[in-house]
């Protein structure tokens, strides 16, 4: 059987199996603390695409902007900090993880739960966790 990992700056896509036959699995940042982890996911005949603001940010007079821009203010999005979207291909992953990251949390996952084949996983500023319906974290 054909199977493979690729890991293209932090967007992932997989296929087949490990050796072993188990599936793949990929570390979830926590994104209060980039150097930890908070949940092993599995991925397999998927993709998985992480927004966020935590390493792409300024302060400005004491506020935090955020690298990803709300076309409908100009200004950058508020409110989440990581959106991480699992989808059948990379590019729709990464397509939607930084619309979510600007729709916010509840308009997202709303959109989200209605598509095929897609789940995601948000952390808001406070560093409270939400997930997509069919998305069942597995915390380490």
């Amino acid at each position: 059987m054909t199977a493979g990992i690729i890991n293209a700056s932090g967007d992932m896509n997989a296929w087949g199996a490990k050796p072993n036959g188990d599936p793949w699995r990929v570390a979830i940042s926590n994104p209060m603390n980039k150097n930890k982890v908070f949940a092993l996911m599995p991925l397999q005949n998927r993709a998985v695409v992480t927004s966020g603001d935590y390493e792409e940010y300024v302060r400005f007079n004491g506020v935090r902007y955020a690298h990803i821009i709300d076309p409908r203010t100009g200004y950058p999005a508020t409110g989440l900090i990581s959106v991480t979207v699992f989808a059948p291909k990379a590019e729709l992953a990464d397509a939607l993880a930084t619309a979510v990251f600007v729709m916010g949390k509840e308009a997202g996952i709303d959109r989200i739960n209605q598509l095929p084949d897609v789940d995601c996983i948000l952390i808001d500023e406070n560093g409270k966790i939400s997930t997509s319906k069919n998305i069942e974290l597995n915390n380490i």
